[in-house]
Parts: structure tokens; sequence; C-alpha cells
């Protein structure tokens, strides 16, 4: 099939043609290098440098005609959207709204979208959270992406495609970037590796669900060759606070660094850790990688590129 990804520059972006590229597809790439790196970008693949606002976007997806798009690309940085929610709604929604538009021109007939879990279910009272959960975004960036998933079924039903929106959990893994719309586990490797000490905001006992990229493209590759709608969590139902985070990075990389603490951002939720049941049921999909091992291959790749 010929496939899309917008965000294919990117840190899951990349896996996800990677792993579609692996599985025979022919795959072309939508990003404007702002976050995303043009050596990421599978060598099999077509990268067409393109902003998803633009009015651009339509030619490319009419050159690419893709049977399928995988649409990755976000304004995804939490505080960003706190600082600047014209920006990120911008990005995320209108951006969306431009990609379904082109899509529709081009015939295409399935689009994932890749949406946010713990921003869009906000501090939820039942951890782990399932789909059917009412979402409660406490941040402009889970607002837009919320937004964006109904802007999918509403095309959906306007056009001839079908659509799912997949809620990830915290993703972690190799070219994760330690600046920018970075993960802790990134900011966290980097930092030690550095020799620094690691900053935690708030008390550290705030959870997370951490799933590794490579089990993340696997669910995408399956969503897209799938005729089933609705949201979906890609996630490991596995709370794990940021103080073990960090004392299982600390073992992986043979350090004793104790932290520093910080008052705690606005916008950040507690508890969160997303039920995956859905995703076993309707993309036969489980996650394969125990945190631990995902830790250890992110803490060799980062090392490996550190002078």
């Amino acid at each position: 099939m010929r496939m899309l990804v917008t965000g294919g520059a990117g840190f899951v972006g990349s896996h996800v043609v990677d792993r579609l590229v692996a599985a025979g597809h022919a795959v072309g790439v939508v990003d404007d290098l702002s976050t995303g790196q043009r050596q990421n970008v599978n060598p099999a693949a077509t990268l067409h440098v393109c902003d998803i606002r633009s009015p651009e976007l339509a030619r490319v997806v009419e050159e690419v005609r893709p049977h399928a798009i995988a649409h990755l690309a976000a304004q995804a940085a939490v505080p960003r959207s706190v600082e600047d929610p014209q920006f990120d709604a911008a990005v995320n929604i209108l951006g969306t709204i431009n990609l379904l538009e082109a899509g529709r021109a081009a015939g295409t007939e399935r689009v994932v979208y890749i949406s946010t879990g713990g921003a869009a279910y906000g501090d939820a009272t039942v951890v782990p959270t399932p789909e059917d959960y009412p979402t409660h975004a406490i941040s402009p960036y889970g607002v837009s992406k919320v937004t964006a998933e109904r802007y999918l079924e509403c095309w959906a039903g306007l056009a001839p495609m079908t659509g799912m929106s997949l809620r990830l959990a915290n993703v972690y893994g190799p070219r994760q970037r330690s600046e920018g719309e970075a993960g802790v586990v990134a900011i966290f490797v980097q930092r030690l590796l550095s020799g620094k000490r690691c900053t935690i905001y708030g008390d550290g006992e705030q959870t997370r669900d951490y799933v590794y990229v490579g089990d993340v493209a696997e669910a995408v590759l399956s969503a897209l060759t799938r005729d089933v709608g609705g949201v979906v969590n890609v996630a490991t139902a596995r709370e794990t606070s940021v103080n073990a985070l960090h004392g299982l990075l600390c073992a992986a990389l043979g350090l004793s660094r104790e932290p520093e603490y910080a008052p705690a951002r606005p916008g950040d939720v507690v508890r969160s850790a997303l039920a995956n049941a859905r995703a076993r049921a309707v993309l036969e999909w489980v996650p394969q990688t125990p945190l631990e091992h995902g830790l250890t291959a992110t803490v060799e790749a980062m090392r490996s590129l550190t002078p």
C-alpha cells in the first residue's frame, strides 16, 4: 500500500516509517523539520519538507495519493501549549483539518491519528484509564489533541474514509531528543551522561505509563491496515513514578546520583496509566518490551551519540 506519515522525521514518526518500510509498503513522509531530523528518515521513504498548515500540503498528498495516512505531526510540548495556545491550536487543530481535507481530495481511504492519553484524560479517578472515561484535558495541548480526534470522526462521516485515534501513553526509546519537545527519559539520560543531576518537578511520586517506541510503531501498523474505528489506547497499563524511573536509569548507567526537586509545573497530571484491553481486542496488539529492557536500549543508543 501507499502510506503517508506526517511527522515522519521525528522521534515516533521515524520508527513508524521504519516499520512500514519493513512491512513492504511504499512510504511518503511529510515533515517541516522544525523538530524532526532529516537523518531519521528511512532511505527507502520519500521526504516532502512541508508544514501541515501550508496550502502546499494538498499538492504533496495528491502526488503521493496514499491509501492510508498516519498523522503524527504535532505541537507536542505541554509547556509551550500553556505559553502559546494559539500556536498549539494552529498546528494541532487547523493542521489536522488541512490534512483531512487534502486526504479527502486525494481519495485517501484511512487516517490513523496519533493522539495523547494522559493529557486527554487529565487527573483521572480510574487508573489504568479506559477509552470510555470522560476526557478532561488540563492543558491546551490536551484540548487541541482531543479536538482533532473529533474532527477525524466527523470527516470519516463526510468522506469515504475510515479513521482511528490512538491515544499514546508516554513514549520513550532511541532517537528521542533531550531538548525541545522532549520526554523525561531522554532528558534524564542526557543529564546523567553529562554528569549532571536530574530535576524532578513536584515530589516525584507522580506516575506515568512508559511505552517503548518500537511497540508503538507495531500498533500504528496494525491500526493502518485494519478497518476498525474509534479511540484506542496504546499503553502498558502500568504506573511508574518519576522517582522510580530516575532510579532505573541510574541503575542502567551504573550511577548513584540524587535528583534535584523543583515546584510542580502547571498542566501536569498526577497519575497516568492507560488501559490497553481494547488494543488487545481490536488491534491484536500487546506491548512486548519490559521497561527495564527498553530503558537499557535507550541508554545505549544515547550513549553511542554522546561525545
